[in-house]
């Protein structure tokens, strides 16, 4: 029997190669001559450049740049040097998690870090830069990132603007005269999972402001500054980026993105399948057995199981799921292909057992379903 396991990590628990070793082991004891793919996924949030490390071999680069609220930090990136390409994570030097809970606040914050990071992946040669733009700190829709990268933010006066958010809606002119020109021959794709616009009601300030620290006051002033920008976006580079699905990822990020780097925006699982040659390998598999921290209806919806399940289907293989917890009915799980599930909190005490533990009852989940579904 031929098995790949293809999970997304259990934040907090699990790496994906933690439960790709869990389920191994638990199976192993059961059916003892089966046959393991280890495909650990991610959807080009935080976590995806190991993953990729893990399975292209690149090799880390380690960088000097400005975290969130402009000190200095490490950050690294990954390079393949065969395909002169760089996998860059915006988390690593713009996102959340470098601040404390009281430093947070996108009214504040830049990418500039972001910026530098790929900066640094030009002048080492990339000709093809792939950027996750996950679990970011910022709202400032990329003007720190360009700043990096040579493009100046000037208000009425003409005077150049510190790239934060709170500063969108002073911008009057965008100065591309300094923008460096090899811009122009690297290939930028980023891997964007939402479908907000940049500016709204389901824009990037008022859905995603509020759990980056931003006021009620500071959320109004953030949309005024991307309905600002946008229309410079409109009247300078004749790009109307409220019609750019994801425009609004990342604090308006998947708008910089389009305009500064001219990147295209990818789902960001179709990115990683398609960069770790998923559906080569699946190939022949009797099941695919995947899982995250939780199943349910957001799931299905670009995230990392929903990628598995797509490329299930195409080769008719069937899957298993085994989450942290599932808030999902059997009819509904079987419609969308999942053929058996298990959740880690149908066996743990609680959910600081089951997060704490979440290796060992796995390990049971996947001794469970090899002897009482497969044998």
């Amino acid at each position: 029997m031929k098995i790949v396991l293809a999970p997304d990590k259990f934040k907090g628990s699990l790496t994906g190669m933690q439960f790709c070793d869990a389920v191994e082991k638990g199976f192993k004891e059961i059916l003892p001559s089966t046959e393991f793919i280890k495909l650990p996924l991610a959807d080009g949030g935080d976590g995806t450049i190991q993953i990729l490390e893990y399975h292209l071999k690149g090799k880390r680069l380690k960088v000097k740049v400005n975290d969130p609220l402009f000190r200095e930090i490490e950050a690294s990136y990954l390079y393949m040097d065969a395909t002169k390409t760089a996998f860059i994570e915006m988390a690593e030097a713009s996102g959340m998690y470098l601040l404390k809970p009281e430093e947070q606040n996108c009214f504040y914050t830049t990418t500039l870090g972001t910026g530098e990071l790929i900066l640094d992946a030009i002048n080492k040669g990339a000709t093809t830069i792939i950027l996750g733009i996950g679990g970011s700190a910022t709202n400032d829709c990329g003007i720190g990132m360009a700043t990096a990268l040579g493009y100046r933010f000037e208000d009425a006066r003409g005077k150049e603007l510190k790239p934060i958010g709170k500063n969108l809606s002073k911008i009057r002119m965008i100065n591309t005269s300094y923008a460096i020109g090899a811009l122009k021959s690297v290939n930028f794709k980023v891997a964007c999972d939402v479908t907000n616009p940049l500016y709204g009601k389901d824009g990037a300030a008022f859905v995603y402001a509020p759990q980056k620290g931003a006021s009620e006051v500071e959320i109004k002033e953030l949309d005024k500054g991307l309905k600002n920008i946008a229309k410079l976006f409109k009247r300078q580079f004749v790009m109307d980026v409220q019609n750019i699905k994801g425009a609004g990822a990342a604090g308006g990020m998947g708008a910089g993105t389009s305009v500064f780097l001219n990147a295209e925006l990818k789902s960001g699982i179709d990115l990683v399948k398609s960069l770790v040659a998923f559906d080569e390998k699946i190939k022949g598999a009797d099941w695919i057995i995947t899982g995250e921290g939780k199943l349910d209806s957001q799931t299905l919806s670009g995230k990392t199981i929903q990628g598995v399940l797509e490329s299930a289907k195409a080769f008719n293989i069937k899957v298993a799921a085994f989450c942290g917890a599932i808030d999902l009915d059997d009819k509904t799980a079987k419609r969308f292909g999942i053929d058996y599930k298990d959740a880690v909190l149908n066996h743990a005490k609680n959910l600081e057992d089951g997060i704490k533990n979440g290796y060992d009852y796995i390990n049971g989940m996947a001794k469970l379903f090899a002897s009482g579904f497969l044998k």
